[in-house]
């Protein structure tokens, strides 16, 4: 088992290398560092030579390698590195097969109106693909995970592998969970415990939490605060096309702005 991260050596992708290098050593697993290779503008823009392309390609390459190296020494954990001319969407689904990969890490960028209405490369990998995602934020640093947020609006029909990655992930984070469910109809904050949930975590420490409100995504917001949680897990829904016009994804959503990582794991 391993865990890949993907990186364009942005401030924004170092910082969630960096984060993947800490979390690899508490899995105590090996890390895999993905570069997709895009021209720079001013090359894309000019006709360079098929020689021209392939050293800008070994040069970044190099990059790669030199951080492999840089984070094997730091952080006292196996490092592999893979560069490739596709982009991370083609290419991410042969490397999690390849490595048997746990979770693929990705730089979660800030909140704007714009990625509101069109999305960005972390929401995109984590409507289309069909494994764990774990979006992190520019703001947030490794530290250890005590305390975990599984939000959900649904508790009858969770699928069993959906539960059983949580309950991996809780299990070596030594962490405890908090399902988090919010619902317009309830009148009481209290559910009735479905029995499957209870099952499936029953050697993780987790509690429930209910509350009634018509805002799903600013009550999770509020509950991040107040419980302090460090890390959020939610499960993407997939929609057909026409639904997908009229409905935004509260995973979608919450993939951006936040400041604390988010684990996405899909409804398989």
């Amino acid at each position: 088992m391993s865990i890949i991260v993907a990186t364009n050596f942005s401030k924004l992708s170092d910082n969630a290398v960096l984060y993947a290098a800490a979390l690899t050593k508490q899995f105590q697993t090996e890390l895999v560092l993905f570069h997709a290779f895009r021209l720079p503008v001013h090359a894309a823009n000019s006709r360079l030579s098929a020689m021209s392309l392939d050293i800008l390609f070994q040069k970044n390459k190099e990059k790669l390698k030199k951080l492999a190296a840089n984070l094997s020494e730091e952080f006292q954990i196996k490092v592999s590195y893979k560069s490739s001319y596709s982009d991370l969407g083609e290419e991410v689904d042969h490397l999690m097969k390849e490595y048997k990969a746990r979770f693929l890490v990705i730089g979660m960028s800030p909140k704007s109106m714009e990625q509101n209405l069109l999305g960005n490369p972390t929401t995109s990998v984590i409507s289309m693909k069909e494994f764990p995602v774990l979006a992190i934020p520019l703001e947030a640093k490794y530290k250890e995970i005590k305390q975990i947020l599984f939000a959900c609006d649904i508790l009858q029909d969770i699928p069993l592998k959906t539960l059983a990655r949580l309950r991996q992930v809780a299990l070596s984070l030594k962490a405890a969970v908090t399902v988090f469910y919010v619902d317009q109809k309830v009148e009481e904050l209290k559910i009735e415990t479905p029995s499957i949930l209870n099952k499936e975590l029953e050697d993780v420490t987790h509690f429930y939490k209910n509350v009634k409100s018509n805002s799903v995504i600013e009550s999770i917001e509020s509950e991040i605060k107040k419980s302090n949680s460090d890390l959020l897990v939610m499960m993407p829904k997939k929609y057909g096309f026409w639904e997908s016009i009229v409905h935004k994804s509260k995973t979608r959503v919450m993939a951006s702005g936040q400041n604390i990582p988010l684990l996405s794991i899909p409804i398989e």
